[in-house]
């Protein structure tokens, strides 16, 4: 290999130190762990406030922050409806502090301790951040403390003086900036390192079919050279029964060695991430009209070769480019969906679905190509395969799978 590819090689199997998904996991991990951690610490605080508020008030609304941020912290661990469980917690925060002061029978059995919601603030703050655009969280991060400072001179907030209520709400407003602050940089930082990232994959990529594609010239170069005009040649020159069925020999011969080099194929064994393969696709999805779902499922970790990346990419936009020209019928909606699944570390399995018009396979004509040619025999020329599912009136499936035998993997 050329030095230049061996430079693009070590580039593309460089690993970012910190992704954007990477950021968003730990900042939702750490906001789910901190939230069950001040949770606790407030429990002796809120049980002994309780006999202050309205019967029934202190256990509901221990109850609703807690919980919530049980879901928040289940969320973020299952990395399932993670900004769904944070915005949530971050308005049911808001709730419960402007309902405190009316939740307060005795104002004196405070007696002039901060309410316990206080401790959560941080904690409302980050989900905020998470949930959010920087602007709005922003926003969020000044006004609750600035709320929670006028509860404070309240006598439902502790009849604290003006002084003390000011400092409490800076606090909580320093630390929400910071938290802010820190998460923002970092959601930047890393957009920027998965962005040089996938330039630098994008241009392995592209130096990497060159380098298959010019061994797959020499190769067929030397092909032709040695099989078939060495064959053209002796079948010149034959003059005798002998001679002409040696030349028909080799003749067979130069066509199967053609046949094996053109179902070969250039072979690059240089790999790249999944993820470049999904983003391309997306890319693909912008050119459409017609909007498609995506559900992309275990794509990090697993590599795929050049060549395989490619023949998956071209199989699976001419199957939407299929949908987009066949699948529509009159009068009806027509949804679509793209799904990526990862294989292990790599494999990978796409499937374009509609629930379109269907057809019968049976009855496609011969020239129509774009099944065929574009989709299974170009996935049978890179080691993979499709499979195509039609019914009609029940939609379409275009199955694209690589290496063979990935389709039926978990």
């Amino acid at each position: 290999m050329p030095a230049v590819d061996w430079r693009v090689t070590r580039l593309a199997r460089r690993r970012a130190t910190v992704t954007r998904a990477q950021v968003e996991t730990v900042a939702g991990r750490a906001v789910g762990l901190f939230g069950l951690v001040f949770g606790a610490q407030t429990v002796p605080v809120a049980l002994e406030q309780a006999g202050a508020l309205v019967p029934g008030a202190g256990a509901a609304l221990m109850a609703v922050l807690y919980g919530a941020i049980v879901a928040l912290a289940v969320a973020t661990v299952t990395k399932v409806a993670v900004r769904a469980a944070c915005l949530g917690f971050a308005a049911l925060y808001v709730l419960a502090l402007v309902s405190w002061p009316f939740l307060v029978a005795d104002p004196a059995a405070l007696d002039g301790s901060a309410p316990w919601l206080y401790y959560l603030c941080t904690v409302a703050t980050t989900a905020a951040v998470i949930a959010v655009l920087p602007v709005w969280a922003g926003v969020y991060t000044l006004v609750v403390p600035a709320i929670y400072g006028t509860i404070r001179l309240l006598p439902a907030g502790g009849d604290a003086g003006p002084l003390l209520a000011v400092l409490d709400a800076l606090y909580a407003v320093v630390l929400g900036v910071v938290v802010l602050a820190i998460i923002t940089m970092l959601r930047q930082a890393a957009e920027s390192v998965d962005s040089a990232q996938e330039a630098a994959l994008q241009r392995y990529d592209v130096a990497a079919r060159q380098h298959a594609n010019e061994i797959e010239r020499v190769k067929v170069d030397a092909l032709v050279h040695d099989s078939v005009l060495t064959t053209l040649l002796s079948a010149a020159a034959a003059t005798s029964p002998e001679a002409e069925h040696l030349a028909a020999r080799m003749a067979r011969d130069a066509v199967q060695r053609l046949d094996e080099a053109g179902a070969t194929g250039p072979r690059a064994f240089d790999r790249v991430g999944l993820p470049v393969l999904v983003r391309r696709l997306r890319a693909a999805l912008t050119t459409f009209n017609t909007p498609f779902t995506v559900r992309v499922v275990n794509a990090g970790g697993v590599e795929l070769p050049v060549e395989a990346m490619e023949g998956l990419y071209s199989a699976a936009v001419q199957a939407m480019v299929n949908s987009l020209q066949h699948a529509d019928d009159s009068g009806l909606s027509t949804r679509r969906e793209l799904r990526i699944r990862g294989v292990r570390a790599g494999g990978c399995v796409i499937e374009v679905a509609d629930n379109g018009r269907g057809f019968d396979i049976e009855r496609v004509p011969a020239e129509r190509l774009g099944l065929r040619v574009s989709i299974e025999e170009r996935m049978a020329n890179v080691g993979g395969i499709a499979r195509i599912e039609s019914q009609l009136g029940h939609g379409t499936t275009v199955t694209i799978a690589w290496p063979l035998g990935a389709e039926g993997s978990a």
